[in-house]
């Protein structure tokens, strides 16, 4: 198993961003299936390794997991600030494909998350569905519109008068893409104790009665690295097993 930190110099942010990059020592003929797994608010590249066993997960598995930062933005265009979404969706996977041996199929593409990054896996996955299979998603704002507390955070990411675009709003996304036959498998983790608990119900109501492939599972915890660490190993069963 390799731990690859790389510095890179994205076009799309205008600045040097890390990344941190999970390859199996397992044999493997061909190209490796990839995850893309996005941090919380507040944590980065490196909170993953630091707090999860993904490290000995991936290596379970025989997958390439990528781990970027996304600082504060929501995995967004922030109004004030970076780009973070056509990193993540667009740069990040093509940079990802020329530099090592991942699969550029979307059967063998994946994107998962928590917290900030959960939202921003539901919000990448959808809206790139011709690209991601499967999305994992855990402890998540399902309704942004409707996420208290964190004005100082989303004033720089949607603007000072808080108006969420289409495109930033996960219960709109689901909609639009019902129909769509390339729609990403969806699994959807939280808490019973967790504080987005009740934030998540419109879109927990919504993924129900939809025609998505979807998986829901939920069970006492918070929202924090135990309950975290717990489902990412259900989440990767149910995507690779």
């Amino acid at each position: 198993m390799a731990i690859i930190n790389i510095k890179f110099d994205s076009k799309v942010l205008g600045k040097e961003t890390g990344i941190n990059v999970v390859v199996p020592e397992k044999e493997y003929e061909g190209a490796y299936k990839c995850l893309y797994l996005l941090h919380g608010l507040g944590d980065d590249e490196g909170t993953w390794l630091e707090r999860s066993g993904i490290e000995k997960y991936a290596q379970q598995y025989g997958i390439v997991v990528v781990m970027p930062t996304g600082e504060q933005s929501f995995y967004a265009n922030m109004k004030k600030g970076y780009n973070y979404y056509d990193y993540i969706a667009l740069e990040l996977p093509d940079f990802i494909e020329k530099t090592f041996n991942v699969s550029n199929k979307r059967e063998d593409k994946f994107i998962a998350g928590l917290s900030m990054g959960g939202y921003g896996a539901l919000k990448i996955g959808l809206r790139e569905c011709g690209k991601f299979a499967a999305i994992g998603s855990m402890s998540p704002c399902g309704d942004i519109a409707k996420l208290e507390g964190f004005d100082g955070f989303l004033t720089n990411v949607f603007g000072d008068d808080l108006v969420v675009p289409p495109e930033d709003d996960i219960l709109y996304l689901v909609k639009k893409y019902e129909n769509n036959p390339l729609k990403p498998r969806i699994y959807l983790a939280i808490g019973l104790q967790d504080f987005l608990y009740e934030n998540d119900k419109p879109l927990r109501a919504l993924l129900e009665n939809s025609d998505y492939d979807y998986t829901y599972r939920e069970s006492a915890g918070y929202h924090n690295w135990e309950f975290w660490d717990e489902y990412i190993q259900h989440i990767l069963k149910w995507m690779f097993a």
